[in-house]
């Protein structure tokens, strides 16, 4: 009877291992079939390994033979020109008005005091007469530093603005036409601005040159006038005299 226990048992543990065995082999065909289906899915949609795969590197250079060509980089070159030509017109010219506008301001100044001079000649005390004597003076020298400032820079405007001249046509030979055209633009404002601030100061010298007449018409009519109270004085003492 222990005997036909045993034979059961060992009959039971013969077939468990069967089926493990068993299932181990479907699961290996049923992994190289995965493989093989890999293998064809990729032939197929032609993937191409690692080591196929194009050069980037080779992508790249081709890409820049162009960029690195004599002409390409000339106009590089002509662009960086005009910039740098733009940056000395835009400063010399802001260096140009600002010094032409404070020699308008300056030249304004010397005939409010002026003609506030003229207007009070003989009614003044010495102390009133000289205080507007020293504005006066005072204002004719800052209008003559301001102008030897307007000389200055306006000497280095018209060297800034003959660079930028020439940076246009160097960048129009080269084949940079927008740089071309933006230079000249900034030319045309500059000259512009110039010239606004040029007719400003002109102005402000015919309103100058309009009051030194008409000091010179106001101080001939005084002394006329202190000759005239002179000899009136000099008559009166004579008649007094008789």
């Amino acid at each position: 009877m222990q005997a036909v226990r045993r034979c059961s048992a060992c009959a039971k543990h013969a077939a468990g291992g069967l089926v493990q065995n068993q299932e181990v082999s479907l699961l290996q065909r049923r992994g190289a079939a995965c493989i093989r289906y890999l293998s064809t899915s990729e032939k197929r949609s032609g993937v191409q390994k690692p080591g196929e795969m194009t050069n980037p590197t080779h992508i790249s250079l081709a890409s820049q033979v162009e960029d690195l060509s004599h002409n390409s980089l000339i106009r590089r070159a002509a662009s960086v020109l005009t910039d740098s030509s733009s940056s000395f017109l835009s400063q010399a010219t802001l260096a140009l008005t600002d010094a032409l506008t404070d020699y308008s301001k300056a030249v304004h100044s010397r005939i409010i005091f002026q003609k506030r001079y003229l207007a009070s000649v003989g009614k003044m005390s010495p102390s009133e007469e000289e205080s507007l004597q020293r504005a006066i003076s005072g204002w004719r020298s800052e209008a003559a530093e301001r102008l030897n400032e307007c000389k200055h820079y306006d000497s280095t405007w018209i060297k800034a603005v003959n660079l930028c001249k020439m940076a246009a046509e160097a960048a129009y030979s080269s084949g940079a036409h927008q740089a071309s055209i933006l230079v000249q633009t900034n030319i045309q404002v500059a000259q512009s601005q110039v010239e606004e601030a040029r007719k400003l100061s002109s102005e402000a010298d015919k309103k100058l040159a309009e009051t030194k007449v008409e000091e010179i018409q106001r101080m001939a009519e005084y002394s006329a006038f202190l000759e005239g109270s002179e000899e009136h004085e000099v008559h009166e003492a004579y008649l007094r005299e008789d």
